[in-house]
């Protein structure tokens, strides 16, 4: 058992230091007065931890909420608690430079006029994205229309639009259980995720970098600040980079080191992430910014202050995500699963007491499987699992086995009165999705899914099982998660019809043809799509052949006509393939089923 120092108040007293004033009321509404963002009503957390929470989460959830402005050193102010991110404001020769401006236009321009009330209403004269995350980019159009240098690491507009287009609307639907969102914050729901407390829900925008970072080395000054780069691709986001103020003494490492072990492959979905490269930036950032800086911040949680402190927290992040890839390859090669090498899993005391390298977002557990996932995929080797009857056809079956849902259910109570609640849970997910009519059958995996929420110290598995269990007692309750008409006018063409071809029902299209050529005026751009074999193939600039129809419009154009608007669309030839193309594109449920079938 892990002896934690929760007398050890260092966390507490960075996460304090430098406060000049908090946002109150702490409540961001939108245009319409719906509220997008709500950090009082974590005031709860001021209280003792109680029996419905692990004390460890409930340490961190305190920290993450404590919300204002922040002076982090001369020049470098941040704004903390208004959103799940950080903003970070660094103050320039005539401006101030935005660092990562939030989830939402309201959150953003609330952090901002917090900081001008105490700063002066200083002009935004630049604005940098950390990496490709929405909780990093979102809310730009709230600090700036867009006339300043805006810099990123390349490949970031890829990045920032692909996640949340090709498999967007199964991530949302596990971004709720994820994030707790229909829990509401209190001692028995949400405690926040460990790396902040929510996501905001307001107006997400997104306006494209001026500047790619293209290299480690680079050197870019704005606004007459100095910023020297470091590019991390491939780490905690696919374009992602840390970066050093040298005048300022200052380094930023983005979402690379956070107060808390970070997800490999987070539980919303996403690509595995690389821990062995994560690792191995973090060593480089260490020798590459060495001497530099007296104070290191992220885009979540507090800052860290004095060099040798520092280095000690890089170095246990480095050796974590190190440790994680090493080990579970080392066991991967003795034959064992990543099932099996989770449940042995267990880090060196250095790492598995350092509170930065707690399990509060990511997990040892589930992080070890996606280095698993990474390397040998979804098959475990073992025969019967190749072809194994899918959820429903096997409960049914395990179901009866062990005598219907009856004989489940006693089998289950005896194991969860024993202790075992994880096997109690998976033997009553078996009768859910053998019988889900069955009432106390959701009752009882509500009541275990309960009881492991509240013991959990990671913030997402608690939000995890207590959504479960809500959703197993009223039904799915979405609370849906509006990218808007920016990040879709921020799609390129190609992204465009590759978001079309994944919603073609492949079945109902597979005798249909339908050839178009397009010719978008604005970007002098032309592309053939072609329904083939239930397949959208898109063909750039086509040479050869002839197309049944020949369309000419701009990109904005082509949203408008996928959401049944002609207006700026010239159509020469069988304008019927239009017709014929959208009666095969399957909208998705956004609301589909996780805890039930």
């Amino acid at each position: 058992m892990t002896s934690l120092d929760y007398a050890d108040r260092t966390d507490s007293d960075d996460a304090d230091r430098g406060f000049i004033a908090a946002l109150t009321p702490g409540v961001v509404k939108a245009p319409d007065g719906r509220v997008i963002w709500d950090s009082d009503a974590y005031a709860f957390l001021e209280a003792d931890c109680p029996p419905t929470a692990h004390p460890s989460l409930w340490r961190q959830a305190r920290l993450c909420a404590k919300q204002g402005l922040y002076q982090v050193t001369e020049r470098v102010y941040q704004v903390r608690g208004l959103d799940l991110s950080n903003i970070t404001f660094v103050e320039g020769d005539t401006g101030v430079i935005v660092i990562d401006p939030l989830i939402s236009c309201e959150t953003a321009a609330a952090a901002l006029g917090l900081y001008r009330a105490h700063r002066g209403d200083r002009p935004v004269t630049g604005v940098i994205y950390t990496h490709s995350h929405v909780d990093h980019f979102g809310g730009v159009m709230g600090v700036t229309d867009g006339n300043v240098p805006i810099l990123a690491p390349v490949g970031f507009m890829e990045h920032a639009v692909a996640e949340n287009v090709y498999a967007g609307v199964a991530m949302a639907r596990r971004a709720n259980l994820m994030y707790g969102v229909t829990l509401g914050p209190g001692p028995e729901g949400q405690l926040g995720m460990g790396l902040g407390l929510a996501t905001s829900t307001g107006r997400v925008s997104l306006i494209p970098p001026t500047v790619d970072i293209t290299h480690t080395g680079q050197t870019e000054t704005v606004d007459g600040v100095r910023i020297s780069f470091q590019l991390t691709p491939g780490t905690e986001a696919p374009a992602e980079m840390n970066f050093l103020f040298p005048d300022l003494r200052a380094l930023c490492m983005a979402e690379n080191a956070t107060h808390t072990l970070h997800n490999v492959l987070t539980l919303r979905g996403a690509v595995v992430r690389d821990s062995r490269m994560w690792s191995r930036y973090l060593g480089e950032a260490i020798e590459l910014f060495a001497g530099g800086y007296d104070v290191l911040f992220a885009s979540h949680h507090w800052p860290t202050w004095d060099e040798e402190r520092c280095e000690t927290f890089l170095r246990e992040q480095r050796d974590m995500y190190g440790y994680l890839h090493d080990q579970t390859l080392r066991l991967l090669n003795q034959g064992y699963t990543g099932v099996e090498i989770a449940e042995m899993f267990q880090l060196p005391e250095g790492l598995d007491t350092a509170w930065n390298t707690r399990g509060y977002y990511g997990s040892v557990s589930h992080n070890v499987k996606a280095v698993y996932q990474r390397y040998m995929g979804w098959f475990d080797g073992v025969p019967a699992h190749l072809w194994a009857h899918p959820t429903v056809e096997s409960a049914k079956r395990y179901v009866d086995c062990l005598g219907g849902v009856p004989g489940v259910l006693g089998h289950a109570r005896r194991y969860a009165d024993e202790g075992d609640l994880r096997f109690a849970a998976q033997l009553l997910q078996q009768a859910v999705f053998a019988e889900p009519g069955s009432a106390e059958a959701k009752e009882a995996l509500a009541g275990v899914y309960t009881k492991l929420g509240r013991g959990a110290e990671n913030g997402t598995w608690r939000n995890f099982y207590l959504t479960g269990a809500k959703e197993l007692r009223d039904g799915v309750d979405m609370v849906p998660f509006d990218l808007g008409g920016d990040m879709a006018t921020a799609l390129s063409v190609e992204q465009i019809f590759d978001s079309v071809a994944i919603r073609v029902d492949g079945v109902k299209a597979a005798r249909e043809t339908a050839v178009i050529d397009w010719t978008f005026t604005d970007l002098g751009e032309k592309v053939r799509t072609e329904l083939s074999n239930g397949v959208l193939v898109q063909t750039p600039d086509p040479k050869r052949g002839e197309a049944g129809l020949r369309v000419t419009t701009t990109k904005l154009g082509l949203l408008g006509l996928l959401a049944g608007k002609r207006e700026g669309v010239e159509f020469d030839g069988d304008a019927s393939l239009i017709e014929r193309l959208v009666g095969v594109i399957e909208l998705p449920d956004p609301n589909f089923a996780i805890v039930t079938p």
